[in-house]
């Protein structure tokens, strides 16, 4: 016991530690309040702070407590039809976007990762969204580019959301739909760095910290659901992702 302490001390006194539970903290009220955030976000600050092959997997393993946690409210709102084929593709191609994180350069991956939280947060500014059908073809190519970006940087998301919140449904079908999406691919994004030794004891000290942080912001965020009107509540949420992505991009 006493060996494993005095392991574990250096990553509980780094101060990075506290600035990742303040980010954890943000956002975990972005997903509890919008059923997003926590990859788009966390991804390029934890990446920044412990570098990609260390910060992905403790995001991952988050993500995945997180997502059984809003699955159960989410399940009767949500369009399977839509959502299962998503993340069915997602779940498919998650695996080889795992390689990538095995193999590519830590410091080019993370200016990566920044790179793509920025351009996503400039597209979520500007207002675009995809506004066609939805077939199934298009249902599995959206879903294996979020498995890729998935495996290789923690983030399923952006494609995803662009792809989804473009319909006439209502905020509560959107919430779920996404809900339901990152718990589909969530238990299969942790297997290839489990297998592939990322997961060590450092992650798990820094997962011990940042998880209960989560647990607690998430369902905070999701009773603001019902008080904060969307109109306060975009305009912050994309300044965090610009400001994450930049970071990350230029740190």
């Amino acid at each position: 016991m006493t060996e494993l302490l005095d392991r574990a001390w250096p990553v509980l006194a780094d101060w990075r530690l506290p600035a990742a539970v303040i980010a954890t903290i943000v956002a975990g009220l972005m997903r509890g309040y919008s059923g997003f955030g926590t990859a788009v976000i966390l991804a390029p600050v934890y990446s920044l702070l412990w570098g990609p092959r260390a910060g992905v997997p403790v995001m991952l393993l988050m993500e995945l407590l997180v997502s059984l946690q809003l699955v159960p409210s989410a399940l009767k709102d949500a369009d399977r039809r839509v959502v299962l084929p998503l993340g069915g593709a997602a779940a498919l191609a998650t695996p080889l976007g795992a390689w990538i994180l095995l193999t590519a350069d830590g410091d080019t991956l993370r200016r990566f990762i920044g790179g793509f939280v920025l351009v996503f947060g400039l597209l979520l500014m500007s207002g675009w969204r995809y506004h066609g059908s939805r077939p199934l073809p298009l249902n599995l190519a959206v879903g294996t580019l979020a498995g890729l970006l998935k495996g290789s940087t923690g983030m399923s998301g952006p494609p995803v959301i662009l792809y989804l919140l473009a319909g006439l449904e209502e905020a509560k079908r959107h919430r779920a739909n996404l809900i339901l999406f990152f718990a589909t691919i969530a238990v299969v994004s942790v297997i290839p760095p489990l297998i592939g030794g990322l997961i060590d004891l450092a992650v798990l000290v820094r997962l011990a910290i940042v998880l209960p942080v989560m647990a607690i912001s998430v369902p905070i965020g999701a009773r603001l659901f019902h008080v904060i009107p969307e109109r306060l509540y975009r305009p912050f949420a994309m300044g965090v992702l610009l400001v994450a992505g930049a970071l990350a991009l230029f740190g």
